[in-house]
């Protein structure tokens, strides 16, 4: 008997591999809406400054499959050159309990992260939107961007990031690697970036409860995918903003639990938790946002390591 397939970084690459996950995903929100799955809470064990270790287990019965990823969270990695994120995912067979393939964490996670902010761009933007800006420079703001260009005719991209030399490798890397020609410029604030942009994607690694964008940056009527922030109470978009917009979460309770934004919009009163509105209804037609401005909060589910792993092992030649 075989063993399982190893997929790395290099299969996860390309415009295939991403759609692919997108459209996976989109199917298991529409399951997990419906309430023909669920994704089981992660294990978070916190340990010295600020690091973590996670263990995320999830099946989705539908599909015949299920997954484990243990992921470490080291904040002060970068300054040693290192990648915040180490992880590996286990997929395995639910009918026989085999282990099918062990796919590379990081880089799954970047790519499912970014697909799923893909998923919510594709039903909360017109499809000739191709003006992008991008608050972050790290490996998740690279996914975010190859993830969107995936969906979205993208022509122009802004970036800002704390680092000048951050956002201007990140750039480069944009003009380097778009499918198609696009033209990627720094800006020296975040406020520069965002002004005017249909879609924006912030990806930071702030712990602050201060809001890397402020409420007025935004444009009326803008899509915005916040994914950052390393703990609960962290904040990269003020919540006022949530008060005038469409929220959508992965899931209620997750995001609740989860969410900076969420979590700060429901304590001041901005916001109801029938506001929430999750992924799932928009994927399905039951949601339809009708030119206001939408903004999807991210934490990340366990249930959505499980759907990337399965696309991923397909994208890579195994039997899906």
């Amino acid at each position: 008997m075989s063993g399982p397939v190893l997929v790395g970084a290099a299969e996860m690459a390309g415009t295939r591999p991403m759609l692919r996950v997108i459209d996976v995903l989109g199917e298991m929100f529409a399951d997990l809406v419906a309430g023909r799955t669920r994704s089981p809470a992660r294990t978070v064990i916190e340990h010295g400054d600020q690091r973590v270790l996670l263990v995320s287990p999830a099946v989705w019965e539908q599909r015949g499959v299920g997954s484990v990823k243990i992921t470490t969270l080291t904040p002060d990695n970068p300054g040693r050159g290192l990648p915040l994120i180490h992880g590996i995912v286990a997929l395995t067979d639910l009918a026989t309990g085999r282990i099918t393939a062990l796919l590379d964490g990081a880089e799954l996670t970047a790519v499912r992260t970014g697909a799923v902010a893909a998923l919510a761009t594709r039903w909360c933007t017109a499809e000739d939107a191709d003006d992008l800006a991008v608050v972050g420079a790290g490996v998740q703001a690279r996914s975010l961007v190859r993830a969107i260009t995936a969906v979205r005719p993208i022509r122009t991209v802004r970036v800002h990031s704390r680092t000048r030399a951050s956002a201007e490798r990140f750039a480069d890397w944009i003009r380097d690697t778009a499918p198609h020609r696009v033209d990627a410029t720094v800006c020296a604030t975040a406020r520069e970036a965002v002004a005017d942009a249909p879609i924006v994607c912030t990806a930071t690694s702030t712990g602050a409860d201060t809001p890397v964008l402020a409420a007025g940056w935004v444009a009326p009527g803008a899509h915005v995918n916040v994914i950052g922030g390393t703990h609960p109470d962290a904040v990269e978009l003020d919540p006022a903003v949530l008060a005038d917009a469409t929220v959508i979460v992965e899931d209620r309770t997750a995001a609740r639990e989860g969410a900076g934004e969420v979590r700060a919009a429901l304590t001041a009163g901005l916001i109801g938790v029938d506001d929430l509105h999750e992924l799932g209804t928009l994927v399905t037609g039951g949601l339809r946002p009708a030119g206001r401005t939408t903004v999807l909060r991210t934490v990340g589910m366990a249930i959505e390591d499980t759907a990337a792993a399965l696309a991923l092992h397909g994208a890579a030649g195994a039997p899906a």
